[in-house]
């Protein structure tokens, strides 16, 4: 191995969390397989890739084709938005609507409280279960049969009148509302390396508008029509988000090959006590999942009592604040592009104190602070999801989907303890001591991220290492600028290995010329004297004869 080549392996594993150079340049974290398979894109036959599940037509821009492939532009980027928008939305479209379906199944507040409690367990499952798929298969059809699935079975949701198959129907659908975590990682597969951030802020964004338009569109039109409306309203949307997809999602190959399923779980399970940055960032989003939940669910106690008083219409328009967020979506995902992930997320940590010092401070003295704290949660809540995100698929290309997925499951525990924590400490002690909860949790996601430094190399737990640089084009310079030192290294100990063999080489000729040279004389030396012998002797017979 060349000088250069091995400064090049050296460099591969230093702090490709931070910086992933390109979507392959991570280690590649070992799974229960045949060791003769490679953890790899497997590529496809243009005969195999030309129709999905074995009929479908599969347009033929959108087939899967190496030397070629999907250009992931802002049409695709908005597609994905808009898909995990509609998909994330039968999650919550059941919130606003409980008293409604208390009087339309004849049954008390109890018996239907249940049925959020089952769409999100279906929702975790979906999480645990069905999205490491998107490591084990191809994630087109994958994705096009969920989004049918989905779509068609809330068509029962709308027309049953039985509640226990409602709440059925509801846990079914809540498993297959996984879309979106599924489309992260293509994203980040499709996208080039320096777009990744932005690509994921949109998707994420999405994410978090279907949230807020689900809450606010099932709260409105239940006030004027039938429940079910909505849900008329979610199976049209649905179908067109299949549409959607089947014209405008690529095909992409199967990156595991000879992996089962089981492993695939395995590795998830692995990965969290093998991975330092991942577990970095899990214990930096649970506690700050908790704080945004946590705000929104005690915000409607907020707003409904003294001294706001807001009817339940207002208090559900209110969401709507949280739409400033969703349109910043672009101008972080840029910014985030710019850093290096690990500052992005010191920022937003930053600002999310400063946002929750003004909710302890001043939150019940206008509603204009409302506002401040709510604005100012969402953009930086989404800044603090989007690096941690980036920086935690930059990993493994070859196992994003279950990276995402344990992300996502700590995301899910945040929540609930959010929803629990705060609600009790809300009910019991008031708005104040709920504020300084939030921030509290926020300071210890600060100290988690103090742990581990910028440039951490990717198996080192606790430290830092590689400076403070926390710009991420002067890093790349500098890894750059390291790697071409390293290079001219190497190539100078080729030439002097070169020169040195060359010089043995001349070295061993010059030797094997002396010994020619001087068995060559030793050969003229005895034939000399054998000649002045037989001079010496012709006299002496001519002596002879002459006597």
């Amino acid at each position: 191995m060349s000088g250069s080549q091995a400064s090049g392996q050296r460099n591969s594993t230093g702090s490709a969390e931070t910086l992933p150079s390109s979507p392959v340049a991570a280690p590649v974290e070992k799974v229960p397989q045949d060791e003769s398979h490679q953890l790899q894109p497997q590529a496809l036959s243009p005969r195999k890739s030309r129709k999905d599940f074995g009929f479908l037509p599969m347009p033929s821009r959108l087939q899967y084709d190496p030397e070629h492939p999907a250009h992931f532009g802002l049409a695709m980027n908005v597609t994905f938005g808009l898909a995990s928008t509609f998909t994330v939305a039968n999650l919550y479209y059941c919130q606003p609507l409980l008293i409604q379906f208390a009087e339309s199944f004849g049954v008390s507040y109890q018996e239907v409280s249940n049925i959020p409690t089952l769409v999100q367990a279906g929702y975790a499952i979906g999480l645990l279960f069905i999205t490491p798929l998107g490591d084990l298969v191809r994630r087109r059809p994958l994705l096009l049969m969920l989004s049918f699935i989905t779509a068609s079975l809330t068509i029962g949701l709308s027309i049953t009148k039985n509640l226990a198959a409602f709440e059925v129907l509801s846990f079914l659908v809540g498993i297959g509302s996984v879309v979106p975590q599924i489309l992260m990682p293509l994203a980040a597969d499709l996208a080039p390396p320096e777009r990744r951030a932005s690509a994921l802020s949109i998707v994420l964004s999405g994410l978090l508008f279907g949230v807020l338009i689900a809450r606010v569109l099932a709260g409105v039109v239940a006030q004027f029509v039938t429940w079910r409306v909505v849900y008329f309203v979610a199976i049209g949307v649905q179908y067109i988000v299949l549409l959607m997809l089947y014209w405008m999602l690529p095909d992409y190959p199967a990156k595991n090959k000879g992996v089962t399923y089981w492993g695939i779980l395995y590795s998830m399970a692995k990965f969290t006590v093998t991975e330092p940055l991942l577990v970095q960032a899990v214990l930096i989003t649970i506690p700050s999942s908790a704080c945004f939940t946590n705000w929104w669910v005690t915000l409607t106690f907020l707003l409904g009592s003294p001294p706001y008083n807001y009817s339940t219409v207002v208090i559900g328009l209110f969401g709507l604040v949280g739409m400033v967020g969703v349109a910043c979506a672009p101008l972080i995902g840029r910014t985030i592009d710019k850093l290096v992930p690990w500052s992005a997320t010191l920022v937003a940590i930053i600002a999310l104190i400063a946002t929750f010092t003004i909710q302890t401070a001043a939150v019940d003295l206008s509603v204009a602070v409302v506002v401040i704290v709510t604005i100012g949660l969402d953009v930086f809540r989404q800044t603090q999801q989007v690096s941690l995100t980036t920086a935690v698929l930059g990993l493994d290309a070859n196992a994003r989907s279950r990276l995402n997925a344990v992300l996502l499951l700590s995301l899910f525990i945040g929540q609930v303890m959010g929803t629990s924590v705060g609600s009790k400490v809300y009910n019991e002690h008031g708005w104040r001591p709920d504020a300084a909860l939030n921030l509290a949790w926020t300071g210890f996601t600060l100290f988690v991220l103090f742990l581990r430094g910028p440039h951490c190399p990717r198996y080192k737990w606790i430290g830092w290492e590689g400076g403070f640089e926390l710009r991420k084009s002067r890093v790349l310079a500098r890894q750059q600028a390291e790697r071409d030192a390293a290079a001219e290294q190497g190539q100078r100990l080729d030439e002097k290995n070169e020169a040195d063999e060359a010089t043995r080489s001349s070295m061993g000729g010059e030797v094997v010329g002396d010994e020619k040279k001087s068995e060559e004389e030793r050969r003229q030396s005895a034939d000399a004297a054998v000649t002045e012998a037989k001079r010496q002797e012709q006299p002496e017979k001519r002596g002879m004869e002459a006597v």
